[in-house]
């Protein structure tokens, strides 16, 4: 079965279903290269879901996410511009995947370091592209790890938590698998009460709230990350940690990889691989990665198909 025959979720689309994805690229055109790569049939397939398969629904949704992705260029951000909002591991992605191969993503509210709610919304959308990028092939979800260690009043911010919401629901449909909110403290309890009719039914229901001293929260999480046990669990937990420079690392690494991917070609809605960088251009690109050295990508086919965008 081709990437095509699935939804975000990977089960298989109806006739029907299928149709509508077609109707909605009809619909949409032809588009600037970068768009149409953004485009694939998985993609429309979120924004159908998100909208509840309503064609006219998800095609406004999708024009608008068109119209960001083209003012705020969010392939275009790079490590370097958004490295001090990393500084202290507010959010960064895990190499750590749950039983269902999905990506995890930390955010530690207690870790805020700036003020700039431009600033943090950049970095967010920063994440989510590497997030997406690193997802395994015929994956598209992930799961976010909120951690509220260190956690106190001053770190609740409504404008900056409507953005965030605006950003991922709006602009980032059916890409969260299910959100671990992690020992929230009492002071957490009236926020969450005004935050949650901000988030949409299907959002809220993949919400679930988790204290380490309460089995019965645990147990949920035991079964979405695939350990057997609380030791285990901890084990687990232990291991979202985080270490500016070997992230820093690997965050530029990824840059080159995100720079490949939007270089890619379409030829009648085939997406073709970009042309494979001379050695005087690696170098160039290595160069503006502050000269840090990284590995050689064997096989462009591999980037093109990362997440059914191929």
């Amino acid at each position: 079965m081709s990437p095509s025959d699935r939804h975000s979720n990977g089960c298989s689309l109806t006739e029907e279903q299928q149709a509508k994805i077609i109707e909605i690229r009809k619909l949409l055109g032809p588009l600037p290269e970068k768009s149409s790569i953004y485009c694939s049939d998985d993609c429309i397939a979120r924004y159908l879901v998100a909208r509840n398969w309503n064609v006219h629904k998800a095609l406004k949704m999708l024009r608008e996410t068109l119209a960001w992705r083209l003012h705020y260029k969010p392939e275009e951000i790079r490590w370097e511009e958004v490295a001090e909002e990393a500084r202290t591991g507010k959010l960064f992605g895990t190499k750590l995947k749950d039983r269902y191969g999905r990506s995890i993503l930390v955010m530690r509210p207690g870790y805020e370091n700036t003020k700039s709610v431009k600033g943090q919304i950049r970095y967010l959308v920063y994440c989510m592209e590497n997030a997406i990028m690193n997802l395994e092939p015929g994956q598209s979800q992930m799961v976010w790890w909120i951690d509220h260690d260190r956690y106190k009043l001053s770190n609740i911010s409504f404008k900056a938590t409507k953005e965030t919401a605006h950003v991922l629901q709006e602009h980032y449909p059916e890409r969260l698998g299910v959100g671990i909110l992690y020992n929230p403290p009492k002071v957490f309890d009236h926020f969450w009460k005004l935050v949650r009719p901000l988030l949409d039914p299907k959002t809220r229901d993949k919400v679930n709230l988790v204290y380490s001293d309460d089995p019965s929260t645990t147990r949920i999480v035991q079964d979405i990350l695939g350990v057997d046990s609380l030791n285990s669990f901890d084990d687990y937990v232990s291991r979202l940690t985080f270490d500016f420079n070997e992230y820093a690392a690997r965050m530029r690494e990824d840059d080159i990889k995100v720079s490949l991917f939007w270089n890619r070609k379409q030829v009648n809605g085939y997406v073709l691989s970009a042309p494979r960088l001379t050695d005087n251009e690696k170098e160039a690109e290595k160069s503006k990665r502050n000269g840090v050295v990284v590995s050689e990508i064997e096989s462009e086919e591999e980037i093109a198909e990362m997440n059914g965008h191929r």
